[in-house]
């Protein structure tokens, strides 16, 4: 299993790419099914399922984060967990036995309460929702199955990645590891609009089948910062010890914001133009261990009813973050055994036997200015002369170790999830 990311990114602007490749020994087969006419979307309606989904992604989101913490506790961390969530689902369909419950409990489901046909239904709705087309906010989940021309597929499997995860199959050489990656390369260069070429640089031997997932996300501040009211040079606080040099982003409005007692932290709210937020989380000096150990779906739901709008006097780095993980390691740990080992059943995906999942990588890459993306533009914003009136409204600084995530607010999905502990680390 290959889950690899390569970005190239503005201002806010995400681009990832998750690639799922499967590996086996097989000899000749049946050309697999061509690339097909994807199911549209109808307009979303907030429901109970949308909720639940959310739920159930988040909590699958902050047990991936503790893996992530504890294997490098001391660096920046950044993931994007909805991509590997619809990534893994989409898997599952071709997954049976024990293979394919492990994956699907691991996301978070109990199979005893929901039935599998439940589960890819939910994700098909979540899918279209976050697919939706808003206004002032590009956000779009899409999702391309490269199949090996010597693997036989079962048309049921694609007939359901193409339904319910709008999925683009197409036929491909894999015989022909050049031509191979060139087709992929091509096709993600298309998708992404240029952004991201050259994703493949060297296809493994043996690949029968690589699924590319890709989340397009631009957004603009509703309150952008004023770039002369950056500071360039401000005093960031790595560990004790250390610290380092950052552009301090700076300004007094009104926020959504709230102080957990009981979580020992400070919750920012800094929202998007439309359908879109980012959560900036600061807890008190030597406290972050225990805020990642207990982060879950209701603490969201309690920070969601909680938050309050006032005005704050609010410090923000401006940074990149990228990060890259082996997530074969991490998922394993947690509990998808099967899919990597010789054992692994894909009988629902290929007559072929002896397919298994050989290796996963996730990268994703995100920065953070004044404005949102670069290339939006903005209109004149007037900034009144600070008074000494802003001196009693409630100081926010980010100028140590911090949480953030950005949601989609309709379905409340984390899209991507980090911790801030060098800004400068890109």
């Amino acid at each position: 299993m290959c889950y690899y990311l390569h970005s190239r990114m503005s201002l806010f602007y995400c681009l990832i790419c998750i690639l799922l490749g499967l590996h086996a020994k097989i000899s000749g087969g049946l050309p697999s099914r061509s690339e097909g006419k994807v199911t549209t979307c109808h307009l979303p309606q907030q429901n109970d399922t949308l909720y639940k989904m959310s739920s159930i992604n988040a909590d699958f989101a902050f047990n991936l984060y503790r893996k992530f913490a504890m294997e490098t506790p001391d660096q920046n961390i950044f993931f994007s967990p909805v991509s590997i969530s619809v990534a893994l689902a989409m898997l599952s369909i071709g997954a049976r036995s024990s293979t394919q419950t492990q994956i699907l409990e691991v996301l978070g489901f109990n199979l005893t309460d929901t039935s599998i046909e439940e589960i890819q239904q939910d994700f098909q709705e979540l899918i279209c929702s976050l697919n939706f087309p808003k206004k002032e906010l590009e956000l779009q989940m899409g999702n391309t199955l490269f199949i090996g021309k010597q693997l036989k597929p079962l048309s049921k499997f694609l007939d359901a990645v193409k339904t319910l995860y709008e999925t683009e199959v197409i036929s491909t050489d894999f015989m022909n590891v050049s031509a191979a990656q060139e087709v992929i390369n091509s096709q993600v260069e298309k998708q992404t609009k240029g952004k991201i070429v050259n994703l493949i640089q060297e296809l493994k031997m043996n690949t029968i089948m690589v699924m590319v997932n890709y989340i397009h996300f631009k957004a603009q501040w509703t309150n952008p910062f004023h770039p002369s009211k950056t500071e360039d040079s401000s005093s960031f606080l790595v560990d004790k010890m250390f610290t380092v040099k950052v552009p301090m982003m700076h300004q007094v409005e009104q926020f959504h914001y709230l102080v957990d007692t009981e979580l020992n932290c400070t919750v920012l709210q800094m929202d998007y133009n439309k359908n879109a937020l980012a959560l900036f989380v600061l807890p008190k000096k030597g406290d972050m261990e225990g805020l990642e150990s207990t982060m879950s779906s209701k603490t969201l739901k309690k920070w969601n009813n909680l938050l309050q709008k006032g005005w704050v006097n609010v410090f923000v780095p401006k940074f990149s973050i990228s990060a890259t993980y082996d997530l074969r390691i991490m998922l394993v740990k947690m509990g998808i055994e099967d899919a990597f080992a010789d054992n692994a059943d894909f009988s629902g995906l290929t007559e072929d036997s002896g397919v298994n999942l050989s290796y996963a990588a996730h990268k994703v890459v995100l920065s953070i200015g004044e404005k949102g993306t670069d290339d939006v533009t903005v209109s004149e914003v007037k900034f009144p002369d600070q008074s000494e009136s802003t001196l009693l409204h409630p100081i926010i600084r980010f100028d140590r170790t911090f949480l953030f995530m950005i949601l989609e607010k309709n379905t409340r999905s984390v899209l991507f999830l980090g911790k801030v502990v060098d800004p400068t680390e890109v």
